[in-house]
């Protein structure tokens, strides 16, 4: 603990995710993002759930957990769909968005070279989780990001180099 009652290990924000199946997110997290597994407790009914888990994805922490309708517990395939889009900077985002396709994820907008000066794509995992994956590749000014988003937001197959 440091003084700010903050626990070392997480930000001031931290993802938790309701995963059917968190024992295999955490792997596909491993394969896809690299995630390493800091934690499980498995549930005491014997079910062989995750009661809570932590993993780290770059320099975050992520904590999940199963489905547990009984307690209104419910992941994105139990809901048809997330409101919720996980944001990750990658040094390289086609290595990455490639890296986590070859894991098991599905493409939701393909990596692009974005108006407001990062190549981003967005992947929807097989939990359900949506991911933006983005690598910035130039400073752009707020007024220019509105300019140029006249364009793309009318546009969706429209890129901004």
């Amino acid at each position: 603990m440091n003084d700010n009652k903050m626990p070392d290990v997480t930000h001031s924000l931290t993802p938790h995710l309701v995963c059917r199946n968190a024992a295999d997110a955490i792997e596909f997290y491993r394969k896809a993002f690299g995630a390493v597994e800091l934690m499980r407790m498995p549930a005491q009914d014997g079910s062989g759930k995750l009661m809570h888990a932590m993993i780290r994805i770059g320099d975050s922490n992520v904590m999940l957990c199963d489905e547990f309708p009984q307690w209104g517990s419910l992941g994105p395939q139990s809901l048809n769909g997330t409101p919720v889009t996980l944001h990750y900077n990658v040094p390289d985002v086609d290595a990455a968005f490639q890296r986590a396709l070859d894991a098991g994820a599905k493409t939701k907008m393909p990596v692009t070279d974005m108006f407001w000066g990062d190549r981003y794509g967005v992947l929807t995992d097989p939990f359900g989780h949506d991911w933006s994956l983005a690598t910035h590749i130039r400073d752009v000014s707020v007024e220019e990001a509105l300019e140029a988003s006249k364009h793309q937001m009318c546009d969706p197959a429209a890129t901004q180099q």
